[in-house]
């Protein structure tokens, strides 16, 4: 029986309470014991140095921490998993840990946390070990209410790199694909493919790079600054969506040899670029409620192709750019309604390259500052 203001239980809710008449839960109970200092949650399934492992067709649910979390281990296989936690802090869904050759596949998750979290240790310590996660593949795997649906970081000091992501579905998560970190840090995540993504109903970012996970501030390039590059993203379209996300690096260690091909995102905001480098994105299409589809900011080596927008908007251009250096922008086809195609503001920006454009369909083409113009080489108009 269920009295007035209680929840009603499931089944395997009401046998346990049955088989344990004299014990009481509490919603949230372990986080608030944590919160009072009793005691640090546990993981659910915790393996440790172990080699050759399968974690097959497992139902877990309510996992006061971590959920599976393998940690230097070698050559597992984690498949068919449904894992339903409560909307309660670190309950993430599979967090392997400076492991090798890690196969997750077929999994159904839905947690109070990021759903697949990939980690190499924190700051100084996860330094000394120096043992990277590497060699991942995660793919047909369904992802429902989370923080993240897969993640890497924050914690990653002892590298990260040799990741595939594919074939999977975000429906409800807080963001799709997310890469964070801090200065402090140090290690590298390098070497990932994402390919074949679905997403929707995500309330914030698709796809988010983040080196400003905390606010550490401004130091000398060490052993303590992270570094994110050579990370690839294709074939990927997302409804519903907060923003399309960004890339977001450190001046001293800007985010690098980053692609983004055949993306096709409706959102409510667009893209953003921040202290990047070599970054390519072709066949992009951000349908955004406001703001422009590609934001640049103090960012150089940049490749935008067939870049455009279906939801035209008076007051924002297609691309805005501030202090971009060594751009080439090819075969965009922008529709009429958007204040202009590009606007190029900052003192820094130059050697912007315009090839292959079809530009007549555009009431203002371009939208240039005054500390642009004054530039020679700012603005190359090629046919």
């Amino acid at each position: 029986n269920v009295k007035a203001g209680e929840k009603k239980r499931n089944k395997y809710q009401q046998a346990w309470v049955e088989a344990n008449p004299d014990l009481k839960l509490e919603e949230q109970s372990d986080w608030k014991r944590t919160l009072a200092r009793e005691f640090f949650r546990p993981p659910f399934i915790q393996f440790y140095r172990c080699k050759n492992i399968l974690i097959e067709g497992l139902h877990i649910q309510n996992s006061p921490f971590w959920t599976v979390n393998p940690e230097f281990c070698e050559n597992l296989n984690i498949k068919d998993l449904t894992i339903y936690n409560p909307e309660s802090p670190n309950t993430d869904g599979i967090n392997p840990s400076s492991c090798k050759n890690v196969h997750i596949s077929n999994c159904h998750i839905s947690v109070g946390d990021d759903c697949i979290t990939i980690k190499s240790g924190r700051d100084l310590q996860g330094r000394q070990y120096g043992v990277p996660c590497e060699n991942i593949t995660i793919t047909n795997c369904t992802m429902l209410s989370g923080h993240g649906g897969v993640v890497i970081g924050s914690e990653m000091s002892g590298d990260v790199r040799k990741i595939t992501i594919s074939n999977c579905v975000f429906d409800g998560t807080d963001r799709g694909i997310r890469l964070k970190s801090t200065r402090g840090r140090g290690g590298i995540v390098e070497e990932i493919r994402v390919d074949n993504i679905v997403m929707k109903n995500i309330q914030k970012e698709a796809i988010i790079f983040n080196l400003f996970y905390s606010n550490v501030p401004q130091e000398p390039v060490s052993e303590r600054t992270p570094i994110f590059r050579n990370i690839h993203i294709s074939n990927m379209t997302g409804t519903e969506v907060k923003a399309a996300g960004g890339i977001r690096g450190i001046p001293e260690m800007p985010v690098s040899d980053i692609s983004i091909n055949n993306v096709n995102i409706q959102a409510e905001t667009g893209f953003f670029i921040q202290e990047a480098k070599n970054v390519t994105i072709s066949d992009f299409i951000v349908n955004s409620d406001k703001g422009p589809v590609l934001d640049v900011r103090n960012s150089e080596e940049l490749y935008f192709d067939n870049v455009r927008t279906m939801e035209v908007n008076a007051e924002v251009p297609v691309i805005r750019m501030e202090n971009a250096k060594n751009v080439f922008i090819t075969n965009c086809f922008p529709m009429a309604g958007s204040a202009a195609f590009l606007e190029l503001r900052g003192a820094e920006t130059e050697k912007v390259v315009l090839q292959g454009n079809y530009l007549d369909r555009m009431g203002t083409k371009l939208m240039v500052a005054p500390e642009v113009m004054q530039k020679s080489n700012a603005l190359i108009l090629l046919k």
